[in-house]
C-alpha cells in the first residue's frame, strides 16, 4: 500500500466518544432540534457506544440512506 500523508494524519488523531457527541450536538443545534431531543440523542449515544464497535458503526453509516 502506498503511503498517504492525509490518511496518516487522520489515523493519528485519537478517537473520542465525547468529541463525537460534541459533533452530534453541534449538528442538532444547527438543525434546530430542541434541547430535550438533543439530550435524548446524547443519552442514546452512550448506549450505542457500549454495544457497537467502530467498524460496525462505519458499516451502518455506509449502508444507511443518509
Amino acid at each position: 500500500m502506498k503511503y498517504d500523508p492525509e490518511l496518516a494524519a487522520l489515523l493519528a488523531q485519537p478517537w473520542s466518544n465525547n468529541a463525537c457527541r460534541g459533533y452530534v450536538i453541534y449538528a442538532m443545534e444547527n438543525c434546530g432540534f430542541s434541547p430535550t431531543d438533543i439530550r435524548r440523542v446524547v443519552a442514546e449515544l452512550h448506549e450505542v457506544f457500549d454495544f457497537c464497535g467502530l467498524e460496525e458503526a462505519q458499516q451502518h453509516f455506509e449502508n444507511s440512506p443518509y
